[in-house]
C-alpha cells in the first residue's frame, strides 16, 4: 500500500499558538498539518521544504457573509440614505437571482475572499425560493448553488440556513412577508427545519442555522429554531470535522440589535431587549454568534457574555451602513468570543475587518490599544464559531490551513512581523492553502481572473434585471 508523501513547508514568520516564530518547518498529510515546530539554531534546512516569504498566519474564518450582496458594491453611495434604504436596494438585487445566476456570483465573491486569505466562510443564506415564494424543484436548489461555488472557489462553508418568517415587527406585532420577502420564507418553524433536514454536510460544508432577526422571526418560534440548531443539522458522510448530530450542536446564528429601531419594536411589543428575547428561547450558548450586537445595554452585554456566546463583528459593513460601533470591548471583557465578518462584501478583507475593530474601539475610547495583535488575530481565525473546531491553528493535527502575507510590499516593508496585520491589506496576501490544496498562488486564483468572474456575475444581474 502507498502512503502520500508529506508536503514540506518552512515559514519565515509564523504565528503559532504562543505567538510570532521564525523559521518554522509545515509538515502537511492529507490535508492535515503532522508537524510544526521551529528549527532550533544551527539545525540543517530540510532541502525538500518550500520556502514561504512572509509571515504565514493561520487560515481566516468569514464569519458572516452574504455573498448576494457584493452585487451592491459601489452602487449604493450617491444618494446617501440609512440602513433601510439600502435594504430596499438590496431587496431588488435579491429578486433577481436565481440558482445559476447565484453559482456564478457567489463562485466569483468566494474567490475573492480566498484571494484575501478566507479560508472558511459562513453565508448567512435566506434567498431560498424563487420569486414570489414558488419553490423550486430542489427546495435546496439555492443552497446547493452556494456549495457549489464554495467548492469551486477551494472554501470550506459553513451554510447558516436561515428562517425568514415574518415582514417586520412594530408595536402591534409581526408583520407578513411582502411580495420581494416571500422567497426568503418557509411559512414557519417547522417548515423550515423540514427543508433544511434534507441537506447534508460533507468535509467541505456544514449546515448551520440561522434566526433573521427578531423582526423576522416571531418569539414564539425562535426555541424551535433554537432546538433544531441543538440536535443536530445536516447529518451525512464525512469524518464528522463538519458534521452536525445528537452529540455536536450546529452553529446558530442571529442578526442581533444592528438598529435601534429593532430594538424599539422588540421593546414595544415584547417588553424585552432582543437579547433577553432571544435568551428566553435558548438561543444564547457557546455555539451560537450574535452578529452586529451594535446596540445593547450592560444588561444585554452581560447576558451574551455570560453564555459565551460568540459576537460577530462586521466594522467596514457597520460603518457602510452607519449602523453604529458596536461594545466589543466590552463584550470581549464579559466572556463573549470574538469573530469577524465582512457581511454586506462591500469591503472582503479580514485583516481591514481587524483593523476595524481596533480603530473603531479607539475612536469610541478616545485610547490605542484596546485588542492586541493576538487578540485581533483571535477574531481573524474562529472557525468553532462556524462548527469547525480543528481549523484555526497552526498546529499538528489541526487542519492544513495557512496564508501567507509579503512583508515586502510599500504596505508591509519595515512592519515587526507579530504587527504585520495591523499594516497589511487583502493585497498583501501572497498563498493560500485550504485543507492542504494550494488555492492562491503568488496572488493568483486557481479559476483565473476573478477581478472578470466578478464583472460579470455582477453586470449580468443589472443587465438581465
Amino acid at each position: 500500500m502507498r502512503h502520500p508523501v508529506p508536503t514540506r513547508y518552512l515559514a519565515e514568520y509564523a504565528w503559532l499558538p504562543d505567538g510570532v516564530r521564525a523559521e518554522v518547518l509545515l509538515e502537511v498529510e492529507d490535508g492535515r498539518f503532522t508537524q510544526v515546530r521551529v528549527l532550533q539554531h544551527g539545525e540543517d534546512r530540510p532541502g525538500d521544504a518550500r520556502p514561504l516569504r512572509g509571515v504565514v498566519f493561520p487560515g481566516f474564518a468569514n464569519a458572516h457573509s452574504h455573498a448576494f450582496h457584493r452585487a451592491l458594491r459601489g452602487r449604493t453611495h450617491g444618494l446617501g440614505g440609512t440602513f433601510w434604504t439600502w435594504r430596499q436596494a438590496m431587496y431588488q438585487v435579491a429578486g433577481r437571482l436565481d440558482p445559476d445566476s447565484y453559482l456564478r456570483l457567489a463562485r466569483a465573491v468566494y474567490a475573492e475572499m480566498a484571494l484575501a486569505g478566507v479560508t472558511c466562510v459562513g453565508e448567512f443564506h435566506y434567498v431560498h425560493h424563487a420569486p414570489g415564494g414558488r419553490r423550486y424543484d430542489d427546495p435546496n436548489a439555492m443552497a446547493e448553488a452556494l456549495r457549489q461555488a464554495a467548492r469551486e472557489a477551494g472554501l470550506r462553508i459553513t451554510l447558516l440556513d436561515t428562517a425568514y418568517l415574518a415582514g417586520g415587527l412594530g408595536p402591534d406585532g409581526h408583520t407578513p412577508l411582502d411580495q420581494l420577502q416571500l422567497r426568503f420564507g418557509d411559512g414557519d418553524a417547522e417548515t423550515w427545519a423540514k427543508r433544511v433536514s434534507e441537506l447534508r454536510s460533507s468535509e467541505q460544508l456544514r449546515v448551520g442555522a440561522a434566526i433573521h432577526s427578531v423582526r423576522a422571526v416571531p418569539g414564539s418560534s425562535l426555541g424551535a429554531i433554537a432546538a433544531a440548531a441543538s440536535a443536530g443539522l445536516g447529518g451525512g458522510g464525512g469524518d464528522g470535522g463538519g458534521v452536525g448530530g445528537p452529540d455536536r450542536p450546529a452553529p446558530v446564528h442571529v442578526h442581533l440589535s444592528e438598529q435601534p429601531a429593532e430594538n424599539e419594536a422588540c421593546l414595544a411589543y415584547y417588553r424585552r431587549s432582543p437579547a433577553a428575547l432571544l435568551a428566553d428561547h435558548g438561543v444564547w450558548s457557546e455555539h451560537a454568534t450574535a452578529v452586529h450586537a451594535t446596540h445593547l445595554s450592560p444588561e444585554d452585554i452581560a447576558l451574551v457574555g455570560g453564555t459565551r456566546t460568540t459576537v460577530c463583528l462586521c466594522p467596514t459593513t457597520e460603518r457602510d451602513l452607519a449602523d453604529g460601533i458596536g461594545p466589543a470591548r466590552a463584550l470581549a471583557d464579559a466572556g463573549a468570543p470574538l469573530s469577524l465578518g465582512s457581511d454586506q462584501n462591500a469591503v472582503v478583507d479580514l485583516l481591514e475587518e481587524a483593523r476595524g475593530l481596533e480603530s473603531h474601539e479607539r475612536l469610541a475610547s478616545l485610547r490605542r490599544g484596546r485588542f492586541t495583535p493576538a487578540e485581533l488575530l483571535a477574531a481573524m481565525t474562529a472557525h468553532a464559531s462556524l462548527g469547525w473546531a480543528d481549523a484555526g491553528r497552526l498546529a499538528a493535527g489541526a487542519r492544513a490551513d495557512f496564508v501567507v502575507v509579503r512583508r515586502d510590499s510599500v504596505r508591509t516593508a519595515g512592519a515587526l512581523p507579530e504587527q504585520i496585520g495591523l499594516a497589511a491589506t487583502a493585497a498583501d496576501v501572497a498563498t493560500v492553502v485550504v485543507d492542504g490544496t494550494e488555492v492562491v498562488t503568488d496572488g493568483r486564483h486557481r479559476l483565473g481572473d476573478v477581478a472578470a468572474l466578478l464583472t460579470e456575475a455582477v453586470e449580468s444581474l443589472w443587465r438581465d434585471s
